[in-house]
């Protein structure tokens, strides 16, 4: 970003409501630096235009929440929530994302260069997350559709209820959610994997992942769980 173009905003001196309110304007476009985060909640939420903006430090609960369309990086560390429910876009995270990162989120990519904590793309609907790290226990849970790269490891319950997501782990598996299964790296796979890592900015050999998905054995009534 050219930050001699961009339109800065210093939140020690600008309330938060004036800044969402500005990336939220009929016609918004160009670029956007947000300074003096430290740590609050709800930045750049909400954003439904091609604009780009920098968040330039830690950031709180639910930043770039329910983006359409915007390149949102944050320099530092994010906390609970981070692109949740995401629609379209790009949500960059350079530091560690607290628990239920991109959660419901339906499309776009979020990247996390750091750790994610726990419920990491809890009942994801279609949006693509990369994890250059860890991811915490219960990833995944009830996700339905997109696709989870984690360069690192996973804790307890990858998974867990999944339905049609895909999941990449090069790392470990603290252990395995209901009904989540390891499955064949088909050439198909490999592809689509390559191309995830590439638009996060890595290079790593696909090889080196695990697949996981859904076994499809919750899909069906058993009578005999009825007894």
């Amino acid at each position: 970003m050219d930050t001699l173009t961009a339109t800065t905003f210093d939140l020690t001196t600008t309330p938060l409501r004036d800044v969402n309110a500005a990336l939220h304007a009929d016609g918004v476009s160009g670029e956007y630096v947000v300074t003096g985060p430290s740590g609050t909640h709800n930045i750049a939420v909400g954003v439904n235009a091609p604009v780009k903006i920098t968040v330039d430090g830690h950031v709180g609960y639910y930043a770039a929440g329910m983006n359409q369309q915007a390149e949102i990086v944050i320099s530092g560390n994010a906390g609970t929530g981070v692109a949740e429910n995401m629609m379209s876009g790009t949500v960059v995270v350079a530091g560690n994302a607290s628990q239920s990162a991109a959660a419901t989120a339906h499309g776009g990519l979020l990247v996390v260069h750091g750790d994610a904590a726990a419920r990491c793309g809890i009942s994801m609907k279609g949006v693509d997350i990369v994890v250059g790290g860890d991811v915490g226990h219960n990833s995944a849970f009830m996700a339905q559709a997109g696709r989870l790269v984690v360069r690192g490891n996973a804790g307890d319950g990858l998974g867990d209820s999944i339905y049609e997501a895909r999941l990449y782990v090069r790392g470990d598996v603290g252990a395995l959610g209901a009904d989540c299964v390891a499955k064949e790296m088909r050439p198909e796979h490999v592809e689509e994997l390559a191309g995830l890592l590439k638009a996060a900015g890595y290079e790593d050999d696909p090889a080196e992942y695990t697949r996981y998905g859904s076994a499809r054995r919750l899909y069906h009534f058993r009578a005999h769980n009825t007894y």
